[in-house]
């Protein structure tokens, strides 16, 4: 029993220094954060294994399972589970919030005008970061269209809707032009050059490689500041590589898991993610629209908000906002012209 009291008494005077570690480091540092080396029992071999796997902030330690972290990083489960409890005391991620706290903190979400006044609108003001925001439609509804405006539109400054902060694009259709984020360019009085070289695009060849590239997002999102992450479309590879029934269980696992990651980094980094989406028909429905998103209730339950695009008369397109967590139902209707999006 004097063994294991003398082991607790330890314990609380680690935990004292550690909060007192915590102190200095709000003292030190601008903002007031604590970083990987401020985690109790983590070397320089282990910090250096830890921001080599991606892991740059305490947050996206925090919010792992043992194992990932374990299989990420190439460290023990037993390990990793020490690490990643001491991550969420120091992260203070693990108790609950008053709503007046949770008020204070989406203080921070950014709003990213799209262009189109009416679009804007039905979205609450704009695109929102910290949410992940799906864009589904048939082939010319303007899916890849309003990618390539929010990328131009990430470059302008916050008094004029913008970020003023970078972009990951990955490409898995082959459909990013840059020439189209020259012309959008010229819509809003941007310098192409400029903007072109704050755009970083990946190929995505197959589901693999398009959730690789995520870990690559993490590992260079340290020098750059993401503020959003396009991934142009979500389901092309996994729609082509997983075939019928048997596969349908590993295919959602797969896309579970890798919408859960983008929803880390709008989170960790205050970013927008936008997802676009194929469609497919439903012949044996009677009554209304018959086409359907893929993923199923995985996408649509990992997406924050859900906006179906549909073609129109005179070059217009028709956007829905299907789901939302605060917003209401609604429509509104834009045009793509040479110089991007307008009402």
């Amino acid at each position: 029993m004097a063994t294991k009291k003398k082991t607790n008494e330890e314990s609380i005077e680690e935990t004292d220094l550690m909060d007192e570690e915590v102190e200095e480091v709000v003292i030190e540092v601008p903002d007031g954060e604590p970083t990987i080396d401020d985690l109790p029992g983590v070397g320089p071999a282990t910090a250096e294994k830890l921001v080599e796997a991606g892991f740059n902030e305490l947050l996206s330690i925090a919010v792992m399972s043992p194992s990932e972290l374990a299989t990420a990083a190439e460290l023990g489960e037993a390990v990793s589970a020490k690490i990643i409890s001491a991550a969420k005391k120091l992260a203070n991620i693990g108790g609950f919030l008053s709503g007046n706290e949770l008020l204070e903190r989406r203080s921070h979400v950014m709003k990213l005008t799209s262009g189109s006044k009416a679009l804007d609108e039905l979205l609450g003001g704009g695109f929102e970061t910290q949410a992940i925001c799906e864009v589904y439609g048939e082939f010319g509804s303007g899916k890849t269209q309003i990618g390539h405006q929010l990328c131009v539109n990430t470059m302008l400054p916050l008094e004029k809707g913008g970020f003023d902060g970078e972009v990951f694009y990955i490409d898995t259709e082959d459909t990013f032009r840059p020439e189209r984020i020259a012309q959008m360019c010229e819509g809003v009085g941007l310098d192409p050059a400029m903007v072109l070289d704050r755009i970083h695009v990946a190929r995505a060849y197959n589901s693999a490689h398009q959730m690789l590239l995520v870990d690559e997002i993490k590992k260079l999102s340290k020098n750059i500041d993401v503020k959003l992450i396009i991934v142009d479309s979500l389901t092309s590879h996994f729609r082509s590589e997983y075939i019928g029934r048997g596969m349908l269980a590993p295919r959602q696992q797969k896309l579970n898991r890798h919408m859960k990651e983008l929803k880390q980094l709008s989170d960790v980094h205050n970013a927008l993610i936008l997802v676009t989406n194929q469609v497919m028909s439903k012949p044996d429905s009677l009554w209304g629209d018959p086409t359907r998103a893929i993923g199923g209730h995985i996408v649509g339950h990992a997406s924050t908000f859900r906006l179906y695009l549909r073609k129109s008369k005179g070059g217009r397109r028709i956007a829905r906002l299907v789901d939302s967590p605060n917003l209401p139902e609604g429509e509104a209707v834009f045009t793509v012209t040479a110089e991007g999006l307008t009402d």
